[in-house]
């Protein structure tokens, strides 16, 4: 994930807390312990596919099997997963426009993609508005268009004054609803005001980096869309699309910088020719760690609540031009995120103690490729490990540990029952609840946990907050560590706070574990599946 501009408020809660099960231990002995072996240079950085990331996978599998829960999958813990990575090959990729050609990375960017197959594709363009179709919520951007066999132009983002973690979700699936309507295609027309928007440069270097998806059971590449292609376009490339059109980019441009404005498609005059080299594959193996903890109650028994964690990290870097011989390429990743999975770990600890358990059966699961898309976690949803019903996540992603909390920030939980379970929680704990400091990141999106809110299950995702020191120290990892081989184990870690960390996410997967009923989305919440 990435995190920027952070600011913060602080939510002071102050309510009734019930009675819970006996609380374990929970020390920053244990907590360090997890911490301290999968942030070793021994794993490299645990990067999915490699030696590094197998040696973590069989530690966690070992300390799940230590702690006497069940292999989660067909009598096992891994679950296997088979990766293809595509990359561009031969000539740039190009758009003409009009007659106009525009080669990869001057005002436009094609992405790589599953399909590797040679493209040529020809057909005419039309404009819909931001490109997003849930009506159900009042987003009806394709009412009156025919899109069928066509190539959408669509803004970046999404409407100024939509709430921020609506609108990143509702961008998020901008391909797969174009492909429902019968498109062949994606262009987004970058918005200069986009708070989202990053650097051109930054762009065109991730335009060139490998696809990655992994192979289902019938051999072929998982696509969450079907479009033919999708690219990215500014500047002459941008305002060529809209040559000839009713309306001229500037003013469709003019029009969006208003707030709550939702400039109104229309076909565009200019003929859109996409081609892009036969692309090259490569292919590798990763498995996501997954037990399971039964339930003592038969009613619950096909209700599981999923507590996730990536094991993945970004491994070793590569070496660059004024690197001193000895330079550390390793990014440890032992905040990012053996944090995590030390709580997943020592959670499930809390949970196994048989005169302990909880009601409802809990998946617990390490999982791979979250760093490169969230995909083991997608995999996770797409090719489930038990019979039952996953009716709530708990996802346990890099929280910044370098200082005592006493507050934090739950991203998602506003929109289900899980708010309250977590206010009950922090409120016992005597932890603040922050509101969303950083609202136009949209960071619900962009942890494992979303691959499941898409599939309609309600799911929360815990921080450490900003009160106190922890703004500074927050916003210095950002800069200083996040994604770096500064993430290593000389960081000034307080082991303590990691302890605490897990007993407030103990406290809140139990409760969901055993309440009478499952979490259920707000009936607001434009997450639930309905909304759309």
């Amino acid at each position: 994930m990435m995190f920027r501009n952070l600011f913060v408020g602080f939510v002071a809660l102050s309510l009734s807390v019930p009675a819970v099960a006996e609380e374990p231990a929970f020390t920053a002995e244990a907590f360090r312990s997890h911490v301290a072996f999968l942030g070793d240079d021994l794993l490299e950085g645990r990067e999915a596919g490699t030696r590094g990331y197998d040696i973590a996978a069989h530690y966690v599998a070992t300390q799940f099997e230590g702690l006497g829960l069940r292999p989660g999958v067909n009598g096992g813990w891994f679950q296997d997963i088979e990766f293809v990575r595509s990359s561009l090959a031969g000539a740039p990729p190009r758009l003409t426009i009009g007659g106009r050609a525009f080669e990869q990375g001057s005002h436009i960017l094609i992405r790589a993609s599953a399909d590797t197959a040679a493209l040529d594709l020809t057909a005419p363009a039309v404009f819909v508005g931001y490109g997003i179709d849930a009506p159900g919520i009042g987003f009806d951007d394709y009412a009156g268009l025919d899109v069928r066999g066509k190539i959408v132009v669509a803004l970046s983002g999404y409407p100024a004054g939509t709430a921020s973690d609506v609108g990143a979700h509702l961008s998020a699936g901008k391909a797969r609803m174009a492909a429902a309507r019968g498109a062949v295609g994606l262009i987004t027309i970058r918005l200069p005001g986009d708070i989202r928007t990053f650097p051109w440069s930054a762009l065109v270097g991730a335009a060139v980096r490998p696809s990655v998806s992994w192979i289902g059971a019938d051999g072929q590449p998982f696509s969450s869309d079907g479009l033919r292609f999708g690219a990215t376009a500014e500047g002459e490339a941008a305002t060529a699309l809209f040559q000839g059109a009713r309306r001229s980019l500037e003013q469709v441009m003019r029009e969006a910088g208003r707030r709550n404005a939702r400039p109104r498609g229309f076909a565009l005059t200019q003929t859109v020719r996409a081609e892009r080299a036969e692309g090259t594959q490569s292919r590798f193996n990763s498995a996501n760690v997954i037990a399971v903890l039964p339930g003592t109650d038969p009613a619950l028994a096909n209700e599981y609540v999923l507590l996730m964690a990536h094991l993945d990290g970004l491994g070793v870097r590569e070496r660059r031009e004024g690197d001193a011989e000895d330079a550390d390429l390793i990014r440890n990743g032992a905040m990012d995120n053996a944090t995590g999975v030390s709580t997943l770990i020592e959670v499930a600890r809390a949970m196994s103690d048989p005169a302990n358990r909880p009601r409802r059966p809990i998946l617990i699961a390490a999982v791979t490729a979250e760093e490169i898309g969230l995909i083991g976690a997608n995999y996770l949803v797409h090719n489930p490990v038990v019979d039952g019903r996953i009716v709530g996540v708990v996802n346990l992603d890099m929280p910044v540990l370098t200082y005592d909390f006493s507050d934090v920030i739950a991203f998602g939980a506003e929109h289900s029952t899980m708010g309250e379970t977590v206010a009950r929680a922090a409120a016992r704990m005597e932890v603040g609840v922050i509101p969303d400091p950083m609202p136009e990141q949209g960071i619900f999106t962009r942890s494992d946990h979303y691959r499941f809110v898409q599939a309609g299950v309600p799911s929360v995702f815990l921080m450490t907050g900003f009160g106190g020191e922890g703004r500074e120290r927050f916003t210095h990892f950002l800069s200083t560590e996040y994604h770096s081989v500064n993430d290593d184990l000389s960081l000034p870690f307080n082991w303590q706070a990691g302890a605490r960390f897990v007993r407030l996410n103990y406290l809140i997967a139990r409760e969901i574990a055993d309440a009478p009923a499952a979490p259920r989305w707000n009936a607001d919440s434009p997450f639930a599946p309905a909304a759309e």
